[in-house]
């Protein structure tokens, strides 16, 4: 197994739609001069923008956080350039990019070391072979205080681990269930 560089990431998805949208070089600035989050290729992986559309969690209906049930009024929707995640709570949100993972690869997901430093964590997702969809991003918000991420710039690195071998079975062979996923998606039983 190895871990797949620059060159192979913008040919599988330039020849290969692996990443749409796509940004072959890295992305620090817009247009007019204002720094960003980076995102687009790297050495070694891609590192992938939030779009602005949010999930804010929110405990007024004092729910009880159960995977098996997820109650959806326990998140306020947003849609914005950036998002307050408030003190000790999390957020969730999605890639702008879709991703098509090869049969061979196994994709996972890093957040930044910009966020982190922040006491922002993005957790670390595996994307399994033949799995395609939107990333669902889960920010949490570590520290006492508001905490910002913005949209369109950089959250997480995906790095590619291309196999020696095909697996025998594929998250599309066993019909996962977050198969095809769009917006952001809350957890199924």
């Amino acid at each position: 197994m190895s871990i797949k560089s620059d060159r192979w990431i913008r040919t599988m998805a330039e020849e290969h739609g692996m990443i749409e949208p796509f940004e072959p070089g890295q992305v620090r600035h817009t247009a007019e001069g204002r720094k960003l989050v980076s995102y687009g290729t790297s050495s070694y992986g891609y590192d992938g923008r939030c779009a602005n559309e949010f999930k804010i969690f929110t405990n007024i209906n004092t729910a009880i956080v159960d995977p098996k049930s997820f109650d959806e009024k326990s998140f306020v929707d947003f849609t914005g350039d950036c998002c307050i995640i408030p003190p000790n709570s999390f957020a969730l949100a999605r890639t702008v990019e879709y991703f098509r993972i090869p049969r061979n690869v196994l994709t996972i997901c890093l957040g930044k070391s910009t966020y982190a430093r922040c006491g922002i964590i993005v957790n670390v997702t595996p994307l399994e072979p033949e799995w395609e969809g939107h990333v669902t991003l889960e920010f949490s918000n570590t520290t006492p205080l508001p905490a910002r991420v913005y949209a369109n710039e950089g959250v997480a690195q995906f790095l590619f681990l291309e196999s020696d071998e095909p697996c025998e079975t594929s998250y599309a062979d066993r019909a996962g269930k977050y198969m095809g996923q769009r917006g952001v998606t809350l957890p199924k039983a």
